[in-house]
């Protein structure tokens, strides 16, 4: 019983604030400590080995290890942008295609960066210098070692203290007088930039080429290494990518008692993945220095045992087998939909084959789960992958149609959906491991999101939770009804949109789902007046969620928080503004699209044209159950809202309807199997719905 309570407790604190289980933050209990920063562009943990990396080797023995998100704006992330990120404490670029950092011209004992002025006027980089500067007032002592390390610690005006461009000219007592140093060992990386910029593609070095310029890089690290006085806390981070691929890179702090523990920070909720803002945060922390409002990293924690170089090997290679077959996935996906609607208009105009297209229905419906279903299975290639998806796939198959609910035509579609929305509830209540390293969740490397839930996560759960309560209304109809369709869809829109969700777009949708779908069975008429109130009030929640986010710490703090302080400080205008392009280019995405023109088409044409087009199939299902009707309508409001007002666009609309329409066939398939007379005027009374 005990047990129980802690394990809610901690689940309760998940929900309200947003934070999971670790040890606590990385943070030097003696304040006259030192921090040692050493970057490795483009190094992530399949170079390790005792031969090749003897020094790095060495230092991950002794150190917390962990898995570096480095993503800044772009898709890569080149040297430059890396370091300018560290600077900054938040996600920068420095406006065009890039390579390394500018090489620093010495001035004294320090340096200056030349150009510097641009990252503010030009490029928009208003935060470039947090870090140096911050060190600065709080007159601490730095040294920069290498281009990339000058950047990070240059001050507001591009200006460094303490310069050496190679650990060859860095004395012990340069060591001994600065409390804070950053070294940027870019041997690894340097051969792979051609003209300055990154390469086009995924790796430009053959392996004996990439091990040479990893010696050279372990051999720099290490000459650092042998100096640094004793009791100084090292970071060792891969700040870049090294070609056209996104990959999880190395990170890892040596500090005493750590050894063999996972690496991991509050900004991803996750206790092996951190990002390059956390850097900042951390290095501040460790020195004792207050951390800026504006740098959105967080210190970095410590958490369980367990850390090795093999599983976070295994952590990228997971993302890097899930994003290889992604595009092919998607892809077969718009095809199967596409030859679907095809075969369901073709054979049902020729009432042939009604059985089959029954199970095909089903089938269909069943697929987008065993995306996060997968995930309950050990894989570790494309093989285990897709094999655990396709035995997921027939069994979720099986049993919708093979159980005694099978006899009724709302019996496959509450199985279905209900096994979709309880199994994305149970992953926001765990910690959301389902959506990590799946087809239509999120990948850790690619940057856009390392918890709650995702834009196509969002599409599935609310589809599946308003299909599964109106089957409730069905069973129970009148007042029960409505109020399992409200209550159980508040508790599905709190999941999204607190601490576990973490999704803004989503409660926006939601609202406007539930309650059009509630008042349809209340026998309420809904205006567009009252949608674009529905959709306010969806805005009204989302914010005052995003506002109590706010009010806690930076540590336990989520995007939806930090919009907030984007909103007071400004900044929010171009969030927003990057959202919304990115919304617009979905719209022409060849895998999206395809599924919303179809599904919808064939939904039109189906209730307009019902003889015709599906032999009365849909008008069918709707006679069957007034209450499907309402909720597949609130399933398209919270789709369309949903791909209006978030960043994915149509792929929340092409999830939603890839679920509800297949399930809405089967349901009126099996309804006409029974002889259950249709609705003649469903055109009518879906065209009055909105008068």
């Amino acid at each position: 019983m005990r047990r129980a309570l802690i394990v809610l407790a901690v689940l309760a604190g998940q929900l309200l604030f947003g934070y999971g289980p670790f040890t606590g933050p990385a943070r030097a209990d003696d304040a006259s400590g030192r921090v040692a920063l050493i970057g490795v562009p483009a190094l992530h943990w399949n170079d390790f080995t005792p031969s090749d990396t003897p020094h790095l080797w060495r230092l991950a023995a002794e150190s917390a290890l962990g898995s570096l998100s480095v993503r800044t704006v772009g898709n890569v992330t080149c040297p430059y942008d890396g370091w300018l990120t560290v600077s900054a404490g938040t996600r920068s670029a420095s406006g065009y295609r890039c390579g390394r950092p500018p090489a620093p011209e010495p001035q004294g004992e320090g340096a200056v960066i030349p150009g510097y002025h641009y990252l503010a006027d030009v490029a928009g980089q208003r935060y470039a210098g947090t870090l140096g500067q911050t060190l600065k007032d709080a007159g601490q002592c730095s040294l920069a070692i290498g281009p990339g390390a000058a950047l990070a610690l240059a001050d507001r005006q591009g200006a460094v203290p303490h310069y050496r461009d190679s650990p060859a000219r860095v004395t012990t007592a340069d060591l001994e007088r600065c409390r804070m140093i950053a070294m940027d060992a870019d041997n690894l990386v340097a051969p792979y930039l051609s003209g300055d910029q990154l390469p086009t593609e995924p790796d430009a070095l053959a392996p004996a080429e990439r091990r040479q310029a990893l010696r050279q890089a372990d051999a720099q690290a290490g000459a650092l290494l042998s100096m640094l006085p004793a009791g100084t806390t090292v970071l060792l981070a891969g700040v870049s990518d090294h070609g056209s691929v996104p990959h999880l890179r190395v990170t890892a702090l040596r500090q005493p008692g750590v050894a063999g523990h996972l690496l991991g920070a509050a900004s991803t909720r996750r206790e092996d993945i951190s990002i390059l803002p956390d850097l900042t945060a951390t290095v501040l922390t460790e020195l004792g220095v207050p951390v800026p409002s504006t740098v959105v990293g967080v210190p970095m924690q410590v958490g369980g045992p367990g850390a090795t170089v093999d599983r976070l090997r295994r952590a990228d290679a997971g993302a890097q087998t899930m994003r290889s077959a992604k595009g092919q996935y998607f892809t077969a996906l718009a095809v199967v939909q596409v030859l679907f609607y095809v075969g369901v208009f073709l054979l049902l105009r020729r009432r042939r084959h009604w059985r089959w297209l029954r199970m095909a229905a089903v089938a269909v419906a069943a697929l987008p789960v065993t995306s996060f279903l997968v995930n309950l299975l050990p894989w570790s290639d494309h093989l285990g992958l897709f094999g655990g998806m396709l035995a997921w796939w027939a069994a979720l198959t099986v049993l919708a149609l093979a159980g005694p609910w099978r006899r009724r035509p709302l019996g496959p579609l509450a199985v279905v959906a209900g096994v979709t929305a309880l199994t994305l509830a149970a992953d926001l209540l765990t910690g959301t491991t389902l959506q990590l390293n799946s087809f239509m969740g999120y990948s850790a490397e690619q940057g856009a999101r390392y918890f709650g839930l995702g834009n196509i996560p969002f599409a599935l759960f609310a589809t599946g939770t308003l299909l599964s309560t109106t089957v409730i209304a069905h069973r129970w109809p009148g007042r029960a009804g409505v109020a399992a369709i409200v209550v159980l869809g508040a508790i599905a829109m709190a999941l999204g949109g607190s601490g576990l969700g973490s999704d803004f777009g989503g409660v926006i949708a939601f609202v406007p789902g539930i309650a059009v779908t509630a008042l349809i069975l209340s026998g309420k008429r809904v205006s567009l007046v009252k949608l674009g109130a529905f959709c306010v009030a969806g805005g009204v929640i989302v914010m005052g969620f995003a506002w109590y986010n706010y009010l806690q710490p930076p540590a336990q703090q989520t995007h939806l928080g930090r919009f907030v302080g984007q909103i007071l400080t400004g900044e929010a205008f171009d969030v927003i503004w990057r959202k919304l392009q990115a919304m617009l280019g979905t719209l022409l995405s060849p895998n999206l699209m395809p599924i919303v023109i179809v599904a919808v088409a064939f939904l039109v044409y189906a209730i307009l044209r019902p003889e015709q087009a599906s032999a009365g199939v849909v008008p069918a299902a709707f006679g069957h159950s007034p209450a499907l009707r309402a909720g597949l309508i609130g399933t398209l409001v919270s789709g369309v809202v949903g791909m209006l007002v978030n960043d994915s666009g149509a792929a929340v609309l092409s999830m939603a309807l890839a679920l509800a329409v297949p399930l809405l066939l089967a349901a009126g398939i099996s309804a006409l199997a029974l002889d259950r007379p249709s609705v003649p005027g469903v055109g009518e009374q879906l065209a009055g719905v909105t008068q």
